[in-house]
Order: C-alpha cells, then structure tokens, then sequence
C-alpha cells in the first residue's frame, strides 16, 4: 500500500478518490448517443498515453488518495496488451478497486486473463435486450456476443456486474420493466443513465431525456424495490430479488455535490468535468521530463479550478468540444 499524500480536494471542499482513465479513442460500435456513425478521426498513435504514461499517471494519482481507477475508452478492449495494463495497475496497490468500463463484445475472449492480471469488476454498455433495437442504437448486429461476454465475465469472477443503460424517449424507454428483471433474476447491477449531450452528431434533444424517476415508477408498478445507501454513487440504489438497479439521473437530478471524480483521455488530458470546457495537459509534462511531484502540482492545481458541476439546465450550457467517446466514460 502507498503513502498517500495530502488528499485530493477541489475549490468546493470534495475529495476527489475516483479516476477515470481513457486507453483509446477507438470503438467497434457506432452507439447514436456517442459516435457518427461514420467520419470520426481518431487519435494517432503517437498522441495516446504509452502504457509506461499510463502506470506513472495512475501512481501518482493514487499517491494523492485515489482510490479507484476505472479504465474506459472508446473500447479499452480494443488496447493492445490490455491484460499487461491491467496487470500493472493492479501492481499499484492491493487496495486499489480496479474495473474496467466495456461495450462487452471482446469481453469472452478477455474476461478470464483480465481477472487474473486483478481486474475487480466490469460494466458493461448493454442499451437494449431486443435485439433489431440493440442493432439500431449500437449500429452493429451484436447483441448475442454482449450477452455472452456477461456471461464469461461472470464465470471469471468478475462481479458485481453492471451493466449500463442509456435511455431515450421512444427508443429503449419500454424496456426499463425488463432490465430489471434481470438484474432481479440474474444479479447483475442495472444503472439506467440520463441520456446527456455528449453525442458527436449533436443531436440531442432533451424532449428524449426520460427521467430517472419516471422509469422508477415504470419499474416499481410491476415490483418491489429496496432503497440501498447511495455513498458517493451516482446511481440512486435498490435492491430486487438478487440484483439492484440504480439510476444516475445526470440532466434532471445531477450530483454534482457529491462528485468525487476526475479523468483522463486517451491523449493525456486531465478532465475534472465529464462537461468541462478546458481541459490540463499532462502528457506533454511527462514526455518532457516532470517529475513525479511537478505532475502532482498540476493535479491539484486543475483540482482548485474545477467547476462546481455541468450547466446542462442553464440556457447558457454550452457543449464541450469533444464528445463521449474521446473524453472517456
């Protein structure tokens, strides 16, 4: 177990202990609320964090009191050597909670070597259980690889499983009654998320947000649920049957009191706002020569700027540039 240093606290008084970090810009899926469906440039080579950047972020970032990292992407599945990533995280420390956000495709392939190189847990993006409207959101006939790859991820032991559902109006909202019944029968974590304006064709409209505490009362018609201690989750939790359901309702009820996370994209910037309009370069610091202690100042020094949460209900929101799947989820 590290040392850890003074904590990591923003200008509002938060302890930031959670880190997001992005392996790649890339995807094997076309999700409407993400990405084009086609014309997207992606990152070269040369500009995305090495693995060695990778380890040396992440050490210095649990040197300030992190205490979970979870990698993202694009697709981190798509990350060349991606269990030797994991693995080497997991060198940091015990203590750390390591998981790993996927689309699931990849997932019976990797699951079993991600568990051994330490791999805690995963969540996987799963918007649909039909299978013709999985193919229209994702823009890829894959729902039955996603369905086995759970499954893998379950045989290796990497629970609890999450799985997360991006809702829009008169899409997937008519599914909210059966996502639960799988997490209620299967004990998988279901987190239904506010459909947010982080699309790269910009076409969001928030007359397709469904409300978290709409499909509560969806769900709540056909079965109990329990309430369950939120912590720093931005899911409101229940539990049913063997699994939980939480929703994360980011446009009609955001969380941004109680944020306690930050991330970094695939190209070494440091975001301390999923919606934030600027962003700190870490990369080319590290390419340079900074040492482990000049990184950190930066850290904090992002840290003391970071706004108090989005302005997605202001009239004066205005988008940040990049979209979901070049910041990380």
């Amino acid at each position: 177990m590290q040392q850890i240093a003074e904590p990591l606290i923003d200008g509002f008084g938060r302890v930031v202990d959670d880190l997001r970090i992005s392996l790649t810009d890339r995807c094997n899926f076309r999700c409407v609320y993400c990405m084009p469906e086609e014309g997207l440039d992606w990152l070269a080579r040369d500009e995305i964090l090495t693995e060695d950047e990778i380890v040396r972020l992440a050490t210095v970032f649990t040197g300030l009191g992190v205490r979970t990292l979870r990698l993202t992407g694009g697709e981190p599945l798509l990350r060349k050597n991606i269990a030797g990533i994991v693995e080497r995280l997991r060198g940091i420390g015990d203590d750390i909670d390591l998981a790993l956000t996927t689309n699931g495709f990849l997932l019976r392939r990797y699951a079993t070597a991600l568990r051994a190189a330490g791999l805690d847990r995963v969540n996987v993006s799963l918007d649909s259980l039909d299978a013709e409207r999985f193919a229209a959101m994702t823009r890829r006939s894959s729902l039955a690889e996603v369905l086995d790859g759970i499954n893998a991820a379950r045989e290796a032991g990497l629970d609890p499983i999450k799985v997360n559902v991006v809702v829009m109006r008169g899409v997937n909202d008519a599914e909210a009654a059966t996502f639960a019944r799988l997490a209620r029968d299967t004990g998988v974590h279901v987190r239904f998320i506010e459909y947010m304006p982080l699309d790269a064709d910009n076409q969001w409209e928030r007359d397709k947000v469904v409300a978290g505490e709409e499909l509560l009362d969806a769900i709540e018609s056909e079965m109990t649920l329990t309430p369950r201690q939120n912590g720093h989750d931005p899911a409101t939790r229940f539990q049913t049957g063997v699994g939980e359901v939480g929703f994360i309702n980011s446009v009609t009820e955001p969380f941004c009191a109680r944020c306690n996370r930050v991330r970094i994209t695939a190209d070494g910037q440091l975001r301390t706002c999923l919606f934030a309009l600027d962003e700190t370069d870490l990369r080319t610091p590290l390419r340079d020569g900074a040492t482990d202690s000049d990184i950190a100042k930066l850290i904090r020094a992002a840290l003391l700027g970071k706004q108090w949460g989005h302005t997605i209900n202001d009239v004066d929101f205005v988008r940040p540039a990049r979209s979901m799947s070049q910041i990380g989820g």
